[in-house]
Formats: C-alpha cells, structure tokens, sequence
C-alpha cells in the first residue's frame, strides 16, 4: 500500500522531464548561448532520452520559445506582484520599472530574454509571448496615466514600444553589473519629462 501512495502519475513525470529539459537547456544557454548548445547536451544534463526531448518539444527553438516563455511568466509576476494604480502615474511607473528590472536581474535572465530569445525566435515571436505573458501592462499603464490628464497628444503605443526599449536597455546594463541606483533615476527623470 506505501508504495502506490509514493508512485508518481504520468502526468507528474511528464512535469518532471519537462522541468529538467528546461532546466538543462537553461543552464546551458546562459552558460555558453543558443548556438553553441546542442540537444545532446541538453538531454544528458537533463538526465533523459532525445525521444523525451522531442516528445515535449518539437525542437531546440521549441525549447527556447518554452524557456522565454517561462521567464517572461516570472517577470510579468514579481511586476503584478509589486504593482498598483492607486498610485499617482510617476510612482506606478517607478514601481514597475523597480519591479522588472529585479525580475531581470535573476542570473541569467536579460541574456535569455533580451540577447539569446530575439535572436532565436525573432522580434515577432517575442511581441507574442510579451502578449502572453502580460506584456500590454506598459500599455495599460500609459493608458491610465492619459485618463489621468497626463500625456496628452501622445500616440501611446509608439510611447509604449520606446520605453519598453529603455527598460531593456537598462536591464541589460544592470544584468552586467553596471549601478541600478543610476539606471533608477535616470528612470525616473525620462518618466517624470514623459508624464510632465
């Protein structure tokens, strides 16, 4: 009888390959990049078969779209988690760029969403896991603060796309070691001229 209770299902041990597929390709790809890791690397930290690789996915971009998917889950997450429109726009936006520039610093992150991801699955792919996982909140946002009577006479989703661009920027910058503080509050004063 204890031995059916500890007994995974097959759906816990599909979860469970799948998760050290990912885990594997992750590694590896903020270790050495895309294009220098092969599949049979990835199956062998992972500790599984090739044929579990393909049955999960269809193939080493596949993976990736899955990975970048996974990260910009988390992002959009701690930027939920750490967000709200109670606050005047300046200080929401702040608030955000705060929280996405701490979701980006996890190691290894701003290379496999800002450098490996694009390059891999492309800027059109990237907008639709942005749209998947959240990524419109910028959009929202900007939405908002034009109710509020800022930004008056300005097309917001070309606002939304150049600031997202920033955001990145400086991410990368602060991924890299360079000071968050000054990132931080050259934020602010790009935002606060935005917002004025």
């Amino acid at each position: 009888m204890q031995e059916a209770k500890t007994r995974r299902s097959q759906a816990e041990r599909r979860a469970e390959t799948r998760r050290a597929l990912l885990d594997a390709a992750r590694c590896l790809i903020v270790e050495k990049g895309y294009a220098e890791t092969g599949t049979p690397e990835i199956v062998k930290l992972a500790d599984v078969t090739r044929g579990a690789l393909y049955h999960h996915f269809a193939d080493k971009a596949d993976l990736m779209r899955a990975l970048v998917l996974q990260e910009a889950s988390a992002v959009a997450q701690e930027i939920d988690a750490q967000t709200n429109t109670d606050q005047p726009p300046l200080e929401a936006f702040m608030t955000g760029a705060s929280a996405y520039f701490s979701a980006m610093s996890f190691p290894g992150r701003a290379k496999i969403m800002l450098l490996e991801g694009p390059t891999v699955l492309g800027q059109t792919e990237m907008a639709e896991i942005d749209r998947e996982t959240g990524g419109a909140t910028l959009l929202e946002g900007l939405r908002h603060a034009a109710a509020q009577g800022a930004l008056r006479d300005i097309p917001l989703k070309p606002l939304a796309v150049l600031l997202s661009s920033a955001f990145d920027r400086a991410a990368l910058a602060i991924a890299a070691g360079e000071d968050r503080t000054s990132y931080e509050k050259a934020t602010r004063t790009l935002l606060a001229g935005v917002l004025a």
